[in-house]
């Protein structure tokens, strides 16, 4: 074989050991699957927001933020939580502890999809019934300008106060959390045969 033909197969070695190191498949189809779940759930949350009363689109928010700060202290929990223990239930036939080992082999996959995808459509759609609720209060005695500032400030340190927290709790309570989540995948795959963690053979 020829030095040039070796180089090219090295390079396409290469270009693969890449592709699969930083999973780059997931990376394109999650940034997709990202655009079009955004724009669904923007368009949907609009036309819910805008036909509810101030009360329920406070709730809605309150709701959102907390749906962001669960899923941010999941995220942190898959990635800060160790196999081994979860080993041992499995041989001991816990239910519940193959799906947490699942979660955690596939812990990037977890861990970007709970930080980044829900972190940031929960806070656009937070944005959405911040815009709302500033739109549904009419008084004459705040300007508006500053209810928006009032309001978007208060948004953002309840996501940001929550999820610093939740950071927290998902790091010390690691093992628990990624449990828990796991026994509630374990009960929606069981009951409704939907398996939101692929199998995992250690080469992918």
């Amino acid at each position: 074989m020829s030095v040039g033909s070796k180089n090219v197969k090295k390079g396409n070695t290469d270009k693969n050991s890449i592709w699969k190191k930083y999973n780059l498949h997931w990376v394109i189809i999650i940034s997709i699957w990202t655009f079009f779940l955004t724009i669904g759930i923007s368009i949907l949350s609009e036309i819910i927001l805008s036909n509810t009363s101030l009360v329920f689109a406070f709730t809605i928010l309150l709701i959102i933020v907390t749906v962001g700060v669960i899923s941010d202290m999941i995220g942190i929990a898959v990635t800060a939580a160790v196999e081994t223990p979860f080993h041992a239930m499995a041989a001991d036939k816990v239910e519940g502890a193959k799906c947490a080992i699942r979660l955690l082999k596939n812990a990037g996959v977890v861990s970007n999809f709970c930080n980044d995808v829900i972190g940031d459509i929960c806070g656009i759609v937070s944005g959405v019934a911040g815009a709302t609720i500033i739109l549904k209060l009419q008084t004459t005695i705040v300007p508006r300008s500053l209810m928006t500032i009032v309001i978007t400030g208060f948004v953002a340190s309840l996501t940001v106060g929550g999820k610093a927290m939740g950071k927290s709790v998902g790091i010390n309570q690691a093992q628990l959390i990624v449990y828990k989540t796991a026994r509630v995948l374990d009960f929606i795959s069981s009951k409704f045969g939907v398996d939101l963690i692929p199998e995992t053979n250690g080469r992918k």
